[in-house]
């Protein structure tokens, strides 16, 4: 999206006066397919997903001595969770998995949005 694109407001769904799902009187299938057919629109829009493990602060100079096999020491613990930014917004904290050959996250804990 660039600068030049129109901003259109989004309603606030967490407002005391939002209807709630259970007030429109569908089951709770059709509440879900309802919910999943609302939201197909974005369903494409792209976002970019981080998994920060750690961060370190390093003057330049130690920075360009660093080569292969250096270890750069990370501000977290083995085993404490990762946080996880959608869009650079942490969402989400989780733990690194081995899948097959691959690395992944596992979301253990979904971080609530602070209300501005």
């Amino acid at each position: 999206m660039s600068d030049n694109d129109t901003q259109v407001p989004l309603p606030d769904l967490n407002a005391a006066d939002a209807p709630s799902i259970d007030d429109v009187g569908y089951s709770e299938d059709e509440q879900v397919s309802r919910v999943a057919s609302d939201l197909e629109a974005v369903f494409d829009v792209p976002v970019q997903v981080s998994a920060v493990l750690g961060r370190s602060r390093m003057d330049v100079g130690a920075l360009l001595k660093l080569g292969p096999g250096s270890v750069l020491e990370l501000d977290r613990r083995v085993g404490e969770a990762i946080d996880i930014y959608v869009n650079n917004r942490l969402v989400a904290r989780g733990e690194v998995v081995l899948v097959e050959d691959k690395l992944g996250v596992t979301m253990t804990e979904i971080i609530k949005a602070e209300k501005a």
